[in-house]
């Protein structure tokens, strides 16, 4: 509400809030559910108001919604050309005019356009907002969601039958990697890594026979999704952690046999040495990224 308020009054949105509570995806599920085509861009100290204005008018030319993430990455010298670049673009859709001026330019506009901003408050390398760029858009605040629930909800919708279950071992399997795993600059244990390993278990679920231990299918995709990724330390916390909240439960699901013996052939041509769970680590650690 609080952002199609602000399209109402020819403002811009800012979503602010820790990672990974959804300020992106309310952006595009609000544009998606409109009929509106959105764009995501990455800022970064990089750009300047030329690479911004550049965006802007394509954005105002088309009618489309901008989505521009961690903008308060930008140089707060940057940021104060482009809040006169945001201003000139908003305020001709407040006059309704069918022109728009921007680096010299008159152009044609598209009253649809819509442009919102994404901040993480409070984080390394962020610049704080000038006040002109303030005052064009307006604020949003997001807090975490509700993890278990969410968890509850995918698996379900994945085909889980015991999902309020599973989901809470899931949610506190991650809440204790987070207090007892090492600190490391790869891990992510938030809503983005636990989209992924449910979409995984997901697809590992309509793989399996129906009589196949859910627990067991989670326990796969939860060892499959997370190993290739740990610290050489943090591998034995890992298992024991897993071990505990899946006691007696073992991961039986099959891999493709035919990939398993081409990389064992492979291996020992090579005179390698493989472990116990390289192989399924080598063929199971992309599906995160494509999920």
């Amino acid at each position: 509400i609080t952002l199609t308020q602000a399209l109402k009054l020819h403002k811009g949105g800012a979503p602010a809030g820790p990672a990974g509570t959804g300020k992106t995806e309310t952006v595009k599920d609000i544009a998606h559910a409109l009929g509106f085509p959105v764009y995501v861009f990455n800022c970064s100290d990089q750009m300047d108001y030329m690479s911004v204005g550049a965006i802007f008018k394509g954005l105002a030319m088309s009618g489309a919604w901008g989505c521009f993430d961690e903008f308060n990455r930008i140089a707060v010298e940057v940021l104060s050309v482009v809040a006169a670049q945001v201003k000139s673009v908003l305020d001709s859709c407040r006059r309704k005019s069918p022109t728009f001026s921007l680096l010299g330019q008159e152009l044609a506009l598209k009253p649809s356009v819509g442009l919102f901003i994404t901040m993480n408050p409070g984080y390394k390398g962020r610049t704080e907002l000038p006040e002109n760029v303030k005052a064009s858009f307006r604020p949003c605040a997001m807090v975490a969601p509700d993890i278990g629930h969410i968890c509850e909800i995918m698996l379900s919708a994945e085909g889980f039958i015991h999902s309020k279950e599973l989901a809470k071992k899931f949610v506190r399997l991650y809440q204790l990697n987070a207090e007892l795993l090492s600190p490391q600059e790869h891990y992510d244990w938030g809503l983005r890594a636990i989209r992924a390993v449910l979409f995984i278990a997901g697809s590992l679920k309509r793989s399996q026979p129906k009589d196949v231990d859910e627990r067991s299918i989670l326990l796969s995709a939860l060892r499959d999704a997370n190993m290739a990724k740990l610290a050489k330390g943090d591998v034995h916390m890992f298992n024991r952690l897993l071990a505990a909240l899946f006691p007696n439960i073992k991961d039986n699901i099959l891999h493709d046999p035919t990939i398993e013996n081409a990389i064992k052939t492979a291996a020992s041509d090579m005179s390698y040495s493989l472990g116990d769970n390289n192989i399924c680590l080598l063929y199971t650690s992309p599906s995160p990224r494509d999920s």
